[in-house]
C-alpha cells in the first residue's frame, strides 16, 4: 500500500511538471493564458489615458508615438511593419545632451541614426502588412502584442512592463501608476532606456549626459539576478 501511495505521489508530481512546462510554453508563444501580455495591453490603457494630449499619430502616419513630458525623447510603435519604413519601432531622443557629453556621431553603429538634432533607435517588425485605418494607439499595442510577443518583457524588479526595441534599448512602464510591487508610490511612472555602450564607445561620458540617469539596473538573465547599466530617463505622469 505504501509503495503504491508511492508511486502515485510521483506520477501526481510528475503530471505537475508537465503541466508548468505546458503553461509556460503557451505563454511564451502569446497563448490565451499569456497573463504577461494581457496585463500590459491593461496597463498600457492606463499610462495612454494618463497622458492623452502626449500621444499622437506619428508624423509618417504608419504609428502612434509617445512624447516625453519634457518633448526630449519620445517613442513610436506600430501594429505591422512598414517596408517603407527603417524602423517599425523605435525611440528618438534629443541629440544635444550626448554630443555636449563627448558623442562622435560618426562612430555610432550604423543601425542608429543621426538626424534632425535627434538620436534613432529602433527596430523592424516582423509582420508585414498595413495598420488599420480606424486604429488607436491603444489597439495598435494590442495587435503588436499578438502578434510579435517576444518583444514585450516584464521586469519584475520594478514591477515595470516594456517593449523590447533591439541592442538593449526598451520603453518600460509601471504596472500600476499609483503603487509599485511593494506598497509604495511609483515614481517611475514611464521609463525610456538606452543602452549605454554604443554610446560610450563613440566617445561619450556617461556621466555627464544632462538629463539621463547613468545607473546600474537589475535584470535576469538566465534565471539569476545581474546589474547591467543603463542610460534612463523616468517621468511621473500621474
Amino acid at each position: 500500500m505504501l509503495k503504491n501511495k508511492k508511486v502515485m505521489t510521483a506520477i501526481a508530481a510528475g503530471v505537475l511538471v508537465v503541466a508548468g512546462i505546458v503553461f509556460l510554453a503557451v505563454e511564451s508563444a502569446g497563448g490565451s493564458t499569456d497573463v504577461i501580455g494581457k496585463k500590459s495591453v491593461q496597463s498600457y490603457e492606463m499610462v495612454l489615458n494618463a497622458i492623452p494630449d502626449q500621444v499622437r499619430k506619428d508624423d509618417e502616419g504608419k504609428g502612434f508615438t509617445l512624447t516625453a513630458p519634457d518633448s526630449s525623447v519620445r517613442f513610436t510603435w506600430s501594429s505591422a511593419s512598414d517596408e517603407n519604413s527603417r524602423y517599425d519601432l523605435k525611440l528618438q531622443a534629443d541629440a544635444a545632451p550626448f554630443i555636449s557629453a563627448g558623442l562622435d556621431t560618426g562612430k555610432l553603429p550604423a543601425d542608429y541614426d543621426v538626424s534632425d538634432d535627434l538620436i534613432t533607435v529602433g527596430m523592424k517588425l516582423k509582420e508585414d502588412g498595413s495598420a488599420d485605418t480606424d486604429e488607436s494607439p491603444l489597439s495598435a499595442y494590442e495587435r503588436l502584442v499578438k502578434s510579435d510577443r517576444s518583444l514585450i518583457n516584464y521586469h519584475g524588479v520594478m514591477d515595470h512592463f516594456g517593449v523590447k526595441l533591439g541592442g538593449g534599448n526598451m520603453f518600460e512602464w509601471a504596472k500600476d501608476l499609483e503603487t509599485s510591487a511593494n506598497g509604495k508610490t511609483q515614481d517611475k511612472d514611464i521609463v525610456f532606456v538606452l543602452e549605454p555602450e554604443p554610446f560610450i564607445a563613440a566617445g561619450v561620458d556617461p556621466e555627464k549626459v544632462e538629463g539621463w540617469i547613468y545607473a546600474p539596473v537589475t535584470v535576469m538573465e538566465h534565471g539569476k539576478k545581474m546589474q547591467v547599466n543603463k542610460f534612463l530617463k523616468p517621468f511621473d505622469i500621474k
